[in-house]
């Protein structure tokens, strides 16, 4: 560019040549003019200085203080002679800039059966019936879709074993209950597993006497 410059050419020219914008052209004959061949090369895009950077033994004294002392950002940030705002950001990347996250979640402690049978679940997930496949299948939203009612997800898991037995009946009324109650008994005698007892939730079909 700074050789066609110099053997006569018009920014135009050059501009048109190359592609480029005539501005173009003026800015890197500029930089051409102030450093030469070498000015012409990129710049690193990464920037000179970069914000609330920090040592690794720093960022491990300010988790340190929060963890061990419990100190507010603030307080760490005097401590250290830091910016607030730099101790708040690293408090954040370190997931600690709330103190309750700090404390000890206990543990999740979960009852589990340890023989198939000793315990079943049963519970009922009441699911729309439409009259055509919905928008989050198709991608399409057409007016017209109506609601056709409900289906009813009968459901009886094994606690020990997670074995599950599914039937979608068209109501949750005790009779509907019941039956379930003696097909899913009776299927899972045929995976020879015995029930010893049964849990369910408080609905009215659950506390009827038939049930």
């Amino acid at each position: 560019m700074a050789a066609r410059f110099h053997a006569g050419w018009s920014a135009g020219e050059i501009a048109e040549a190359g592609g480029v914008s005539v501005r173009t052209v003026y800015k890197w004959l500029e930089r051409d003019r102030r450093g030469g061949a070498a000015a012409l090369h990129n710049a690193r895009s990464a920037p000179a200085r970069v914000a609330n950077r920090l040592t690794d033994p720093t960022i491990a004294e300010i988790a340190r203080l929060r963890r061990e002392r419990r100190l507010t950002g603030a307080a760490i940030a005097h401590r250290l002679r830091l910016k607030r705002s730099t101790v708040a950001g690293w408090l954040r990347k370190l997931g600690i800039g709330r103190l309750k996250l700090l404390q000890e979640k206990p543990p999740v402690v979960r009852y589990e059966r340890e023989r198939a049978g000793e315990l079943i679940h049963i519970d009922i997930k009441k699911l729309g019936r439409f009259n055509r496949i919905g928008h989050r299948i198709t991608g399409e939203r057409r007016p017209g879709n109506h609601h056709r009612g409900w289906d009813f997800v009968h459901v009886a898991i094994d606690d020990a074993t997670r074995l599950a037995y599914v039937e979608v009946l068209p109501d949750q009324k005790k009779e509907s209950a019941k039956v379930f109650l003696e097909r899913a008994l009776t299927w899972l005698k045929h995976q020879r597993v015995g029930v010893e007892q049964v849990m369910t939730d408080n609905g009215s079909c659950y506390r009827s006497k038939l049930f």
